[in-house]
């Protein structure tokens, strides 16, 4: 653990422990939050899926989301990296492509909050084995 030198640095650290214990209390029923993946392998993150995870993880706690986001690997649409899943409680996935920062936040503020469609969404073209 890193020392502590100052007011802000307790803070800082009070506050990533809380966010851990969160998602550790959440762990036993995520479908009552938002689920987000973020298509990280070479080619989502070749493509800015680092920065849009990171984006995702900072802004959804700043904005009293509750969500999870976690990384997952290949999508399967690496022509439209980087790729997100969002799923939202009681709703089928849907995932979006060519989502940078700026498509990240319009997802959170028209989707995520209101339940809108944006523009990107990439056609379900499978089925899922039960």
């Amino acid at each position: 653990m890193a020392k502590i030198k100052s007011l802000d640095d307790l803070r800082k650290v009070k506050s990533e422990l809380q966010d851990k214990i969160k998602l550790r209390e959440n762990a036993n029923n995520p479908e009552s939050m938002v689920q987000i993946k973020v298509g990280m392998a070479t080619s989502g993150i070749a493509s800015g899926a680092k920065e849009v995870f990171n984006y995702l993880s900072e802004e959804l706690p700043k904005r009293n989301i509750d969500a999870i986001v976690t990384q997952t690997g290949d999508m399967g649409y690496c022509y439209a990296e980087p790729t997100i899943e969002v799923t939202l409680p009681g709703q089928e996935p849907i995932v979006f492509g060519y989502v940078n920062v700026t498509k990240a936040n319009e997802i959170i503020e028209k989707y995520i909050k209101n339940g809108e469609l944006v523009e990107g969404i990439i056609p379900k073209n499978y089925k899922s084995v039960e």
